[in-house]
């Protein structure tokens, strides 16, 4: 696997030095709400505490807890490669704990989800290394270079000032390999699923993980953790700081910058 920028995998002691010091009441002030969290271990690192072996590549999910307190202890526990966040809206979230939350559309407990598009650079065709199928064919999957970043952050611009002339809080967040952009209206947190997949098929052409506009896949990752598998912090960023943006000098934690 390749990755451009000075991206790199994160070791556990890595994680554990960053999440000693994350600040997780920073990220849940970001999204606005309380919410579901989840992590997840090895999938695609590799690296995890070898006890959760049989855990690494399912998502363990945080619903029942008494403080942010207690999440951060537990991602310290874990040091996954990724933490993330439910995007659904629960009108009582203590809820949560007894329910399957893979299918909640029809729970009367559920009250819509926030739209986000997820935009990863080896998601296009590439111009130097091909299509995502024969990057696939080649065992490149994940991989990308700095053409297909410098692609994905063009792509990312232009969905940001078309969602932008729609709907009045459009965020974009660095993910640490690509971007997501995140919309907070009321407006389109009630769409259904059907109406998502329409908007899925109408943005395809920007290179979006499309399950995640559709609502299928419900978690993304929490504003300022950290990407283990890229060593980034996934980092809210400005429409006029997006076209400079550098991974190699931004982003960048403590444990790689000291």
């Amino acid at each position: 696997m390749n990755l451009p920028l000075r991206l790199r995998i994160s070791t556990l002691e890595e994680r554990n030095r960053f999440y000693t010091n994350f600040n997780i009441g920073k990220a849940t002030q970001w999204i606005g709400r309380p919410v579901v969290y989840a992590m997840i271990l090895g999938k695609h690192s590799n690296i995890y505490p070898k006890q959760y072996d049989k855990d690494k590549k399912i998502p363990l999910i945080i619903d029942n807890y008494d403080s942010l307190k207690e999440v951060k202890k537990k991602i310290i526990h874990f040091l996954p490669e990724g933490v993330y966040y439910d995007r659904n809206y629960y009108k009582d979230i203590s809820l949560c704990h007894s329910k399957n939350l893979k299918n909640v559309w029809d729970w009367d407990n559920f009250d819509g989800q926030e739209l986000a598009f997820d935009l990863d650079p080896e998601n296009i065709n590439c111009p130097i290394h091909g299509s995502l199928q024969e990057r696939m064919e080649k065992g490149w999957g994940l991989s990308f270079c700095k053409k297909a970043f410098e692609l994905i952050k063009k792509n990312t611009f232009t969905l940001f000032e078309e969602l932008n002339q729609q709907y009045n809080d459009v965020r974009i967040v660095f993910s640490g390999r690509g971007f997501h952009i995140h919309v907070f209206d009321e407006s389109v947190r009630n769409k259904n699923m059907q109406e998502r997949k329409e908007m899925a098929e109408t943005y395809n052409k920007y290179g979006i993980d499309k399950w995640v506009t559709t609502g299928e896949m419900r978690l993304i990752r929490l504003p300022y953790s950290l990407n283990g598998f890229s060593s980034r912090i996934v980092m809210p960023i400005k429409k006029t700081e997006l076209k400079d943006f550098d991974p190699s000098i931004q982003a960048v934690p403590k444990f790689i910058s000291d």
